[in-house]
């Protein structure tokens, strides 16, 4: 038994940030055939929930590069990496000091996930919450308010490409955590940050959702750096034309552009689809 594992922006959605009509059909035909896959994001549960909702994910589903695990059965997360205080200290200072704000992810012991943040009146502030479509599906409160012993998973900033790279270049001091950069949105000057621990992966993500689900063999797509992980813990890889260098040069095999359906029409001869 196989589990298909899809990225989401820049590999199974389109330039629109969509599922297309032709790509949901096919994850209906998977469906159908009883194969199982789910999504290994580096977006938030509550970013993606607009792209999915109308395709129910049914299997449990990694998000923030495998930093939370949601549980759709039982309406929870789990998580076995987060940020010490001094560690915290560190990206927070390091936010500030390059004018960004940082927006800090906790879960407390309901597994309910909670965002502190600092002054968030700027267009990219504002843009980054829209993107992580966090405000109104999550308790949203001032960084002051943050306890002491907050359980934090991760934290997110947005910003100008200069700033973003200077906190970046600072976290590579802190030996247990790992930072993600990359262009919010095209035609803007915007990039977004994502700093978690360096234990978290979409690898070790994956990894566990094999043995959760019983499942023999992993299959993934993905397009960027932080699915380097997931390609290396998988059985078959496959990088759309559109994937960065380094992630065609680890794939088993490159197929085609995620804006021309390439993942979908990839399944269906893969799996014989179309002769169901």
């Amino acid at each position: 038994m196989e589990l298909i594992v899809f990225d989401l922006d820049g590999t199974l959605l389109d330039r629109n940030s969509t599922i297309s009509d032709y790509t949901r059909e096919t994850l209906d035909l998977l469906s159908q055939r009883e194969i199982a896959y789910t999504i290994a994001t580096g977006r938030t549960l509550h970013g993606a929930r607009a792209i999915i909702e109308n395709h129910p994910f049914e299997l449990p589903q990694a998000y923030k590069n495998g930093v939370l695990i949601w549980h759709p059965d039982e309406r929870r997360y789990s998580s076995s990496t987060t940020l010490t205080a001094p560690e915290l200290e560190h990206v927070v200072r390091a936010c500030l000091q390059q004018g960004l704000s940082p927006f800090v992810f906790t879960l407390d012991e309901n597994h309910n996930s909670s965002v502190y943040h600092a002054a968030t009146g700027t267009a990219a502030d504002r843009e980054l919450m829209q993107v992580l479509d966090i405000e109104g599906h999550v308790g949203m409160h001032a960084l002051d308010d943050l306890p002491a012993d907050a359980t934090v998973t991760h934290v997110n900033s947005i910003g100008q490409h200069d700033a973003i790279q200077a906190v970046v270049s600072q976290v590579e001091d802190e030996a247990h955590l790992v930072a993600y950069s990359g262009l919010a949105r095209e035609g803007a000057d915007w990039h977004w940050l994502d700093i978690h621990h360096s234990d978290a992966s979409k690898g070790g993500a994956i990894i566990a959702l094999k043995e959760l689900l019983g499942l023999e063999r992993v299959i993934c797509f993905g397009d960027s750096d932080n699915d380097l992980s997931m390609f290396e813990a998988a059985d078959e890889a496959y990088a759309p034309a559109n994937a960065n260098d380094r992630i065609k040069a680890a794939a088993t095999a490159v197929i085609g552009h995620h804006d021309e359906e390439g993942i979908a029409r990839f399944l269906r001869q893969r799996f014989a689809l179309d002769d169901s």
